[in-house]
């Protein structure tokens, strides 16, 4: 049976939020295919009970190869047991994240197998007359939504936007296998090694991963506004994002922009000032549990998706907003309200 797959990601023997999010796209397109998902790991050191979650999430089946010699991820190495796999078990479609991991394995993947990629894909789905997977991503610059297809080769293969999907439910009742491969000596590439790693002391902020965050658009002015949302989100210990037009005026480095040509995000509460709501923006936060929204204009596309917006001057408003909060989470305050209760 054909399966559709999920190259699925841990890291300290825990399992990346990602890993869940590859199985709710799997899972539809397993059903329109009529066939079962499978995700396959490559590590060391992750627990049954651990991976008994893919299968609580989605999974029809779990491979696990595990070896001490696969701990920290070597491209070399990992595309090697990837395709290996791939061609003993012939899969229908191959999905990864596109996160660092992801991005650098599948292309090397898919030259080993001599089948196509597309890359960064925001929606997946099966073509009911071929069977074959089309992929859509943004391209041009964000400007345009490009469906790609690969019509003549095997696996079918993409990378798809971290938080561009919420992961299923756990559903305990769900049973699966899971499987511990081993590893084939020959497929482990020694050339490449992992020495350490070094933080990035630069202007980073891992707003992908964020509960919270306040982001800025062109209506901020000039770069040194920012620091309104700088304050406002140290409030929710959140993270600061920006509209691509505020990136491309260097009012913040590109870390921070979100939508189609940036990064795709899901927090709990999504507060943005002076952003106007472009499709490529909306895109990128659509999964939003929350979303507020400042702008001076009422007919602002962001307003009418948000859950909550305020007409008006962000100048005015941001500032008073993040005092009241602060107001509302000082010390005295705190303790009357346990007072009262």
């Amino acid at each position: 049976m054909s399966f559709v797959w999920t190259f699925a990601e841990a890291r300290d023997g825990k399992l990346k939020q990602v890993s869940f999010e590859l199985l709710a796209r799997a899972r539809k397109l397993a059903d329109q295919l009529d066939t079962q998902t499978a995700s396959v790991l490559i590590g060391s050191g992750v627990s049954d009970d651990v991976l008994q979650e893919l299968i609580w999430r989605g999974a029809d089946n779990v491979y696990f190869v595990d070896d001490p010699r696969l701990a920290e991820f070597t491209n070399e190495t990992y595309s090697n047991v990837l395709a290996d796999l791939i061609a003993e078990w012939a899969p229908h479609t191959v999905l990864a994240a596109a996160t660092t991991t992801g991005r650098t394995v599948m292309p090397y993947v898919a030259i080993k197998v001599n089948t196509g990629l597309t890359a960064d894909c925001t929606e997946l789905s099966i073509d009911p007359d071929t069977k074959k997977l089309l992929q859509t991503r943004p391209a041009i610059g964000g400007n345009i939504m490009a469906t790609i297809k690969t019509p003549d080769h095997m696996p079918q293969m993409a990378t798809v936007r971290p938080k561009s999907a919420r992961p299923l439910p756990i559903d305990k009742a769900r049973v699966g296998k899971i499987q511990r491969v081993a590893l084939k000596d020959h497929l482990v590439d020694e050339r490449a090694q992992v020495l350490g790693f070094r933080s990035d002391d630069g202007d980073f902020e891992n707003i992908e991963e964020a509960e919270y965050i306040v982001a800025g658009g062109k209506g901020l002015k000039k770069a040194e506004n920012f620091k309104l949302l700088r304050e406002l989100s140290a409030l929710f210990g959140g993270a600061v994002g920006a509209s691509r037009d505020a990136v491309d005026r260097g009012w913040i480095s590109y870390p921070h922009q979100i939508g189609l040509s940036g990064k795709t995000v899901s927090p709990k509460l999504y507060i943005c000032a002076g952003v106007s709501g472009s499709i490529q923006h909306l895109a990128g936060i659509k999964t939003s549990e929350y979303i507020v929204a400042i702008n001076t204009d009422p007919d602002a596309r962001i307003l009418s998706v948000a859950d909550y917006g305020i007409v008006g001057d962000l100048f005015q408003i941001v500032p008073r907003l993040t005092e009241r909060l602060k107001e509302e989470m000082s010390p005295a305050k705190a303790a009357k309200t346990v007072g009262a209760e």
